[in-house]
């Protein structure tokens, strides 16, 4: 009887444990559901970027009011979720709440400690894009083109708010950034959108849209002029966040708590090995030349303007059965991403990138690999140039990182998987980004397109070791730009001297890195990858393949890859152990 009363006893703890855990696990449910909704109210265009058609021609309200209203809210549900028990919350839902609290960190930090409307001109710039209503079909095209024109109403709201809202001197970089964004989204309301919208029937929608795209562009134009007149003079070069919200950065987005300098140090030494690997990989293409010239020869190995959309495809099926046969990653679906080259309204802006769905599109789930064409209008040394860059094996390397397995492949894990509504929504910069660099390394090292020939095994791999010189660089010219006062002139060098490219795509670079000090995450992304993979094979000994890694990497969200390592390994002493 005693032994009975024991069991009984021990049932009913576990059964009211479990019990007080889902119920835990619905309220904080319901408070998340609450934040998530009051996040894309104020953010619609991520809402329908996400798929989620009720956001459909909306836009951020930026008055300072509505700015103030947003701060104020953020900092209600922090405390809200700062509050909450989450010991006693179920493993997943931890997680979920570890993912929005570190999101209403990061966006407070943009908000009050870098104070993005206030200082970056460019946050206005880029506050609208009208590219998604045209590019993905997810409504009758009439009723995009209404979704357009409610968003076409408000541009001129924008950029008055913007002359209130920003400050008396701006960095010089972000201004001229700025006044180039404005000049181009101008450029495509008054040319590719036409395009895009040329069979479109109804005259009354398109006599509305011609009126409200006139006054955009016009909004537009005068907020260049605005930046020329009023901002360019006073301009300043205090670009730099410092190094102590550089590392505000690493901790409230990422989890990672090594000084910029850590990572620094980290960093020049994989350049260096990289840079040797790079030298040694060229020795085997050609030992008597130097690594520069033959990479230089590599380059010239391309397709025709007439192939370059052809060969692409081609290879990239092969890529694809390449990663089923050799077992690296489940293929969640048969779905074959289509290639197509760029739409001609998106060409002026992008070379080649991956265009999934939201993962709660319903409707326009086709998914795109874009590769911008050759330009016949290009000069003859233009179009080279252009070719060269998509050399056959860099073009297949930019492949597995769009597509096999990487975010493409990324993509389909996410919607097959069992994430929740908060891991599909809130993802890392480093995950996302640094998962994809990583597979350009792991699929040259698993062989890919070896097939015994050693030189044409050493053409990819150079191909593959010139893309992580650039994030490498990156990372580097990131921490020296905004904790050390490296300047831009000093950025280009940079990356002249070690990703070996000349002065106009290092100077580009170099410009990025000015408003974007998160473009070091392509590179600590991957190498956390490379460092959890190491830890994970040693947790699994025996049982350990790179698909059940894998699988069990995509499957979890995108979180950041310090949280994954919770998720992911058993040993709570080397959770901090990232790189």
């Amino acid at each position: 009887m005693k032994l009975f009363k024991f069991i009984f006893i021990a049932f009913m703890f576990i059964f009211l444990t479990q019990c007080s855990t889902q119920n835990k696990d619905a309220d904080f449910l319901k408070l998340a559901d609450e934040y998530v909704d009051g996040f894309l109210e104020w953010r619609p265009q991520y809402g329908v970027y996400l798929g989620l058609h009720n956001y459909d021609g909306k836009i951020n309200d930026f008055s300072k009011a509505s700015i103030q209203a947003e701060i104020s809210r953020l900092k209600e549900y922090q405390n809200k979720f700062t509050d909450f028990n989450s010991a006693s919350l179920s493993s997943k839902t931890y997680f979920d709440w570890k993912m929005i609290c570190s999101n209403i960190q990061s966006e407070l930090f943009q908000l009050e400690d870098l104070k993005t409307f206030s200082t970056n001109p460019m946050t206005y710039s880029n506050s609208f894009d009208l590219n998604i209503y045209v590019k993905r079909n997810f409504a009758p095209i009439e009723q995009q083109v209404k979704s357009i024109i409610a968003i076409e109403e408000k541009i001129p709201a924008i950029f008055e708010n913007a002359k209130l809202n920003l400050q008396d001197s701006l960095a010089l970089p972000h201004i001229e950034l700025a006044i180039d964004i404005a000049k181009g989204n101008a450029s495509f309301l008054q040319t590719d959108l036409l395009v895009a919208l040329k069979e479109v029937k109804d005259s009354v929608l398109m006599k509305r849209f011609n009126e409200v795209n006139y006054k955009a562009i016009a909004a537009l134009h005068d907020y260049a002029n605005y930046l020329e007149k009023e901002k360019l003079p006073k301009a300043n070069q205090q670009y730099a966040i410092g190094k102590e919200n550089f590392e505000k950065m690493l901790l409230f987005s990422e989890e990672i708590s090594m000084t910029a300098d850590e990572i620094l140090k980290i960093g020049l030494e994989e350049l260096k090995k990289e840079q040797a690997s790079f030298d040694a990989t060229a020795k085997i293409i050609n030992p008597t030349k130097n690594s520069i010239d033959v990479y230089n020869d590599v380059q010239k190995e391309h397709p025709t303007a007439e192939s370059l959309i052809p060969d692409a495809k081609k290879n990239l099926e092969a890529i694809r059965q390449y990663v089923v046969d050799k077992k690296i990653i489940t293929m969640p679906s048969e779905v074959r991403v289509k290639i197509e080259e760029t739409p001609p309204y998106a060409r002026s802006t992008t070379t080649a990138s991956m265009d999934t769905p939201g993962p709660f599109e319903e409707k326009a789930t086709e998914a795109y690999y874009y590769i911008t064409p050759v330009d016949p209008k290009w000069s003859q040394q233009q179009q080279e140039d252009w070719l060269a860059s998509f050399n056959f094996y860099t073009t297949d390397v930019v492949s597995i990182h769009e597509a096999y397995p990487g975010h493409y492949t990324q993509f389909l894990h996410l919607n097959a998987s069992s994430a929740s509504k908060i891991q599909k929504i809130f993802g890392s910069y480093a995950f996302i980004e640094g998962w994809a660099h990583y597979t350009e390394k792991m699929m040259i090292d698993e062989g890919f397109c070896n097939g015994g020939d050693a030189i044409k095994a050493a053409k990819y791999r150079i191909a593959q070791s010139g893309d992580a010189l650039l994030r490498l660089c990156r990372l580097c010219v990131s921490i020296k730009m905004h904790c050390h006062n490296m300047n831009v002139e000093d950025a280009t060098q940079f990356f002249m001297d070690n990703w070996h490219q000349g002065e106009k795509p290092s100077r580009q670079e170099a410009l990025r890195g000015t408003y974007d000090p998160g473009y070091l995450f392509y590179t600590l992304g991957k190498l956390q990858f490379l460092k959890l993979r190491e830890d994970y094979k040693t947790q699994e000994g025996t049982s350990f393949s790179l698909q059940k890694f894998h699988d069990a990497a995509l499957d979890n969200g995108m979180p950041p890859v310090r949280l994954l390592r919770e998720i992911l390994l058993k040993d709570k002493k080397i959770w901090n152990d990232i790189l």
